[in-house]
């Protein structure tokens, strides 16, 4: 499989600095700082690109899944909320939320206990 790239700059102090975010394909490029990642400032963060590429990656898996079954989407659209937030000094992810929808004109019946298992394994970019 190919390797992908990304680059981060970051240039002054935490509060006060600023920085851009860019993919290696060059399709993003965006700036970033603490009032985009810890307020509401203008900007993206590293939460929400991580959010983008989680949803990307659900979608085109769940759509993989529907199809192996037989099932073939017409569109899957996910939404990703990402929870960031604070412990005893240290910021991490909480967690991530996944909201899908899907036309799939072919299904009618709701999903079998073994799809909704499968639904919970076909996100490879983070272990459950």
């Amino acid at each position: 499989m190919p390797e992908r790239t990304a680059h981060a700059r970051w240039q002054g102090n935490l509060r006060d600095g600023s920085g851009t975010m860019e993919l290696g394909s060059g399709t993003f490029k965006g700036t970033y700082s603490f009032a985009s990642r810890f307020e509401s400032g203008p900007g993206t963060n590293p939460e929400e690109l991580i959010g983008a590429a989680e949803a990307g990656c659900f979608s085109m898996a769940f759509a993989n899944a529907l199809s192996k079954a037989g099932h073939v989407p017409k569109e899957i659209s996910t939404d990703a909320i990402v929870h960031f937030g604070g412990q005893a000094g240290a910021f991490s992810i909480q967690k991530i939320e996944l909201k899908t929808e899907g036309l799939c004109p072919e299904s009618t019946r709701r999903p079998s206990k073994r799809s909704r298992r499968t639904r919970r394994r076909i996100a490879p970019f983070r272990k459950p």
